[in-house]
């Protein structure tokens, strides 16, 4: 059926209006949707409905969105999977030396010279323990400690998250950029033509070619360099989601969520910021650690039973022992509570950071707000692609006016775009707390 059918090719043959085909089949990305067409030549309005439509089509088919990339990565990420892993170990770790000392047996038979003398037979067994106060100080802290770990699953998993969000958003401006060189690409490669048809009929000069030429050098320059971007960034949600194939096609930005007042979102930002969650339990922590050094400072205790026989007599009995705390646990007390003040130290210098890094970025997504805002009011309202090639057209204006204030409208276009993709980077930076 579809004999002969080559891969479509997109020229502009006539100068301004109509678009050839030079195949029948168009087929998306995917090869899911695929649309024939019977027509050697269409109209250029009829043609890009039908571009449209193969897009719009195939996006519905394999668009996938960036809540649907975390959630994969959040399931497939090796980075979450073995620090999930690793802090479930020390879990199991905390929970370790909260028993008492295991039992020890001792035995001893003992040949006596000269033989009158007779033998002798010792047998005891001992139990040795801690201070009782030291154990439950013990199970305080493991209970912290465990208490702790979460706090820090989280962190590692808020971090991957927004990696890969901010992928996400890359590749959302990647992906509009694209859209845009490509229509350049075409524009230029018209006009390339349409001069190239000029000049071999004697109506055109070699210097439009020329011109039209070099900025499709630039465009392809710049399309082949974004194209590659696309393609390592694509690569890179791979490499997070476990090395499983991930592609993001999207051009569209997910919904941001309501920007509150700073006050109200600081305070949001503070109660839910598992890194302050985890320093502050790391005082507890630290807190614990000093009240069960001192408790260890307290002497430990030896109990059991002993059993002695020597020339026909037998003695047993109940052993005691004690241990006296001098040299051992010297400084330990000090020491833990030395690494209380810096746990201290510690927390606040990250609130005072952590403050001032989300005013930054609170003042830095207003900023961005008012300009994209004039954006959009500008570009809302400009036409100037349409008004420049028709002046072009007309003869109203020299081929290098044209080329130079399409160069003005592109920088611009730019700009516009990067100020959209750091707006939203900078806003899902301050929403971190809710990956």
């Amino acid at each position: 059926m579809y004999k002969n059918k080559k891969q479509v090719k997109l020229n502009y043959q006539d100068e301004f209006d109509v678009l050839y085909f030079d195949s029948s089949v168009l087929r998306t990305n995917k090869n899911s949707v695929i649309f024939s067409i019977y027509h050697s030549q269409l109209p250029i309005h009829y043609s890009l409905l039908i571009i449209f439509l193969i897009l719009f089509v195939s996006t519905a088919y394999t668009q996938t969105t960036a809540d649907s990339v975390l959630s994969t990565i959040k399931k497939n990420n090796k980075t979450i999977l073995a620090n999930v892993q690793y802090w479930e170990a020390k879990k199991l770790e905390y929970k370790t030396g909260l028993t008492p000392y295991n039992p020890k047996v001792d035995y001893d038979y003992l040949n006596g010279s000269p033989v009158s003398a007779g033998n002798q037979t010792d047998f005891s067994v001992t139990q040795s323990f801690d201070f009782p106060t030291a154990y439950s100080k013990k199970k305080q802290l493991s209970n912290e400690q465990i208490s702790q770990a979460e706090f820090q699953i989280i962190a590692t998993r808020q971090n991957v998250l927004l990696e890969a969000k901010l992928i996400c958003i890359e590749l959302v401006y990647r992906n509009k950029l694209q859209a845009e060189l490509t229509k350049r690409k075409l524009s230029t490669e018209k006009w390339l033509n349409a001069f190239q048809i000029k000049l071999d009929k004697g109506e055109g000069n070699v210097l439009d070619v020329n011109k039209a030429k070099l900025q499709l050098i630039e465009i392809n320059a710049a399309f082949q360099e974004n194209l590659s971007t696309i393609n390592q960034l694509n690569q890179k949600l791979t490499e997070l989601n476990g090395g499983i194939v991930l592609e993001f096609t999207d051009t569209i930005y997910s919904p941001l969520p309501s920007i509150p007042t700073f006050d109200s979102l600081e305070a949001e930002i503070e109660a839910n910021d598992p890194v302050r969650k985890y320093l502050e339990q790391e005082k507890v922590v630290g807190q614990k650690e000093v009240e069960l050094s001192k408790a260890m400072s307290l002497p430990k205790l030896e109990t059991g039973y002993h059993y002695q026989a020597i020339l026909g007599q037998r003695f047993n009995g109940i052993h005691f022992g004690l241990t006296i705390p001098l040299w051992e646990n010297k400084n330990k007390v000090k020491a833990q509570q030395a690494n209380l003040a810096f746990n201290d130290f510690n927390l606040q210098d990250h609130l005072n950071e952590h403050y001032y890094d989300i005013k930054q970025k609170y003042e830095k997504q207003s900023n961005l707000k008012i300009t994209l805002t004039e954006y959009d009011t500008l570009f809302a309202s400009l036409n100037n692609v349409e008004l420049l090639d028709k002046s072009l057209s007309l003869g109203q204006i020299s081929t290098i006016e044209y080329f130079m204030e399409m160069t003005y409208y592109y920088d611009a276009l730019n700009n516009y775009l990067k100020t959209e993709k750091e707006y939203y980077q900078t806003i899902v930076k301050l929403f971190k707390y809710q990956l």
